[in-house]
């Protein structure tokens, strides 16, 4: 156990022990030691954290956008003011490399409320005259929102599902995903310093269980889930008891399609980029790349070139390019279906393994991993791993590449390297993804919207169309003259 106390639920601007008294442990990916211990939310702790949201939203509700954004803000200049603790932080909690924390989680997370603190202000309605008279509509708060968030960005996360949720002038409780459950409190810790009313951002972390109250809870008026699709589908049908809204961000199987004139050394860069950043463990990742038969070796021979230099080690080491997967249940679940890639008949590349860092013998590292000899209908081209496994392919022509490339049951992403502007184009028409990159890879600016099609979830994160998964609008229609009844 490290030197860390305990950590709380935050409820209403303050730690709060638990109703339950219960708490678990959040352990290092890298050594399989204990951080700390977490507390554990049950009924009555949910509970409390919806009654205090609802105070505190009534509290926010009243302030101006302005004000609001003002808030959101402030609370990003501190997440920089704080970038190396809470990078630190990220990559102890989840294994992620502090090559990528400070940029890709905390960065991120302050970018986004950078961006909807200036957005705040700028909600409105619309007026239309109408025969009688005329009618205005209002953009209002849905009231309590629940976020419940992945491992794999913890901090991101939080950041992408409370920025637009508060400065629509909703409160959110907030649950972290159980492996990953400490940097969520730093930003509640954060938002407070920088004035936010208290119980308008409170985290309670806990299990499944916990999720399942919160989604079922009368109080709520909206949950936002980030993970797998049979989670979501259990939110969407717990949610269906109340009709709550939800937005929905789950997993992908994302094709990338590299044509015969593309600039190979950028394909191969976002090739791996695709599928070994922070492990693998990115629900966008283009884990089948498709390479036009033509360029074929030429490719394979950078990208196992670039691959074999990837350096595993210490998170907390700057020069590692690669930590452990988060969890030794999660590797174990990455290792079986490297064994069912070689059972299924896939030739293994490079790596193919459980990795052996000196110093980390109980880390849960696995070796990046290229397979080949694949055909579409291999499990492991066709079901998401969530770790360093990239699934080569080859293809002849555009039409067969984007048949196969679009026989899944998920469409989250997909990517498209070539020269040829028109194809690009194209081929990003032709893609069944909600977000496809053409001559690049995994970018997710705050400004554009993110959010899959088919099983890959509904509803999109970031951008202003958030705005419109949390906020209700009300029509109001004014009458100019008097009421003509016929009786």
């Amino acid at each position: 156990m490290s030197d860390m106390e305990d950590r709380l639920l935050w409820i209403h601007g303050d730690y709060v022990a638990p109703e339950t008294g219960r708490f678990f442990e959040t352990l290092n990916p890298a050594t399989g030691e204990a951080i700390c211990r977490v507390a554990e939310a049950g009924q009555a702790d949910v509970d409390k954290a919806v009654v205090s949201a609802q105070k505190g939203q009534a509290v926010w509700r009243a302030m101006s956008g302005a004000e609001r954004g003002r808030v959101l803000v402030k609370t990003a200049q501190l997440l920089r003011e704080h970038c190396d603790a809470l990078a630190r932080l990220e990559s102890l909690d989840g294994g992620k490399p502090l090559a990528e924390t400070p940029e890709a989680d905390v960065g991120s997370a302050a970018d986004c409320l950078e961006y909807f603190g200036g957005q705040a202000a700028s909600l409105q309605g619309e007026y239309q005259a109408v025969p009688g008279g005329f009618f205005y509509t209002r953009p209002e708060p849905l009231g309590v929102c629940v976020g419940i968030g992945a491992w794999n960005y913890p901090i991101q996360i939080a950041a992408w599902k409370s920025a637009p949720a508060l400065a629509a002038g909703n409160a959110m409780i907030f649950k972290p995903a159980e492996l990953t459950p400490l940097s969520a409190l730093k930003l509640a810790e954060l938002y407070k310093q920088a004035g936010l009313p208290d119980g308008v951002f409170n985290v309670v972390q806990g299990m499944a269980d916990t999720g399942k109250m919160l989604t079922a809870h009368s109080g709520v008026a909206k949950v936002s889930l980030t993970g797998e699709v049979g989670t979501g589908k259990a939110v969407m049908r717990a949610a269906a008891d109340s009709l709550k809204s939800v937005t929905l961000e789950l997993g992908g199987k994302s094709p990338l399609i590299v044509f015969e004139d593309a600039d190979l050394d950028n394909a191969v860069g976002a090739a791996m980029l695709g599928n070994f950043y922070t492990q693998g463990q990115i629900c966008t990742n283009s884990t089948r790349v498709f390479v036009h038969q033509s360029i074929r070796d030429a490719f394979i021979e950078k990208l196992v070139a670039r691959t074999q230099k990837l350096r595993l080690g210490d998170p907390l080491d700057p020069d590692t390019d690669l930590g452990p997967m988060v969890s030794a249940d999660h590797m174990a679940g990455v290792l079986e279906y490297i064994e069912i890639g070689k059972k299924e008949g896939g030739s293994v590349l490079v790596g193919g393994g459980r990795a052996k860092v000196p110093g980390f013998e109980n880390g849960n590292f696995v070796e990046p991993t290229i397979f080949d000899g694949l055909n579409d209908k291999m499990t492991i081209v066709r079901e998401e791993i969530f770790g360093p496994v990239l699934s080569l392919l080859d293809f002849s022509s555009e039409e067969e590449v984007l048949e196969r490339a679009n026989n899944t049951e998920f469409g989250l992403a997909g990517g498209v390297f070539t020269r040829d502007i028109q194809r690009g184009h194209r081929v990003a028409d032709r893609l069944d993804a909600g977000i496809v990159w053409i001559n690049q890879y995994n970018l997710t600016p705050v400004e554009m919207p993110f959010g899959g099609f088919k099983q890959s979830g509904i509803g999109k994160e970031n951008s202003r169309r958030a705005f419109e998964h949390y906020t209700r609008m009300k029509t109001v229609y004014v009458a100019e003259g008097d009421v003509e009844a016929p009786y």
